[in-house]
């Protein structure tokens, strides 16, 4: 015989209240039970103290002889720390996106990786850019000016004298 530890439901319509009994697991819900072990009023405010209320002896007494709690009813003795929390049971896959969804978060992913590798080369390119034209400037500006200031002066001097030649020639 295998016992549980689980809800029958009462009251009224719209009106719920459950006793939390020790039955067999062959019973119907609402059917016949062994003991009955505590209660559970939804319809109280989740801070009222009789809104769950157990015989912490018999529930010892029946876990001991091997009665399993159907999960509400384990949910509410982890909540008085007397078992541990149960886990979750794993889904099925059809909660999970298909092939062509994943397919499409992948790309999607990739895109905003590319995009933020993107802007941060551009950011690095342009602190470089700023620090780099400051600095070089400086430094070229007063070699460059030097020559240039030669060079123009010799150019103007011949191209001057080759017209002034070209004149005495044609007279």
């Amino acid at each position: 015989m295998a016992l549980t530890i689980r809800m029958s439901r009462g009251g009224a319509k719209k009106r719920p209240y459950y006793r939390i009994v020790v039955a067999d697991s062959r019973y119907p819900r609402d059917g016949r039970f062994i003991e009955r072990v505590g209660t559970y009023d939804p319809m109280l405010p989740k801070g009222s103290a009789a809104r769950v209320a157990f015989k912490m002896d018999r529930i010892q007494h029946w876990l001991g002889l091997g009665a399993r709690p159907s999960d509400r009813v384990a949910r509410f003795l982890a909540a008085v720390d007397v078992l541990p929390r149960p886990a979750i049971p794993e889904q099925t896959k059809k909660n999970k996106p298909r092939a062509k969804t994943l397919e499409r978060m992948r790309e999607a992913e990739a895109a905003k990786k590319a995009a933020d590798e993107a802007a941060a080369a551009a950011a690095a390119a342009e602190a470089a850019a700023a620090a780099a034209p400051a600095e070089e400037p400086a430094v070229e500006e007063p070699a460059a000016e030097e020559p240039a200031a030669e060079e123009p002066a010799a150019e103007e001097a011949p191209a001057e004298q080759t017209p002034a030649e070209e004149e005495t020639k044609a007279e």
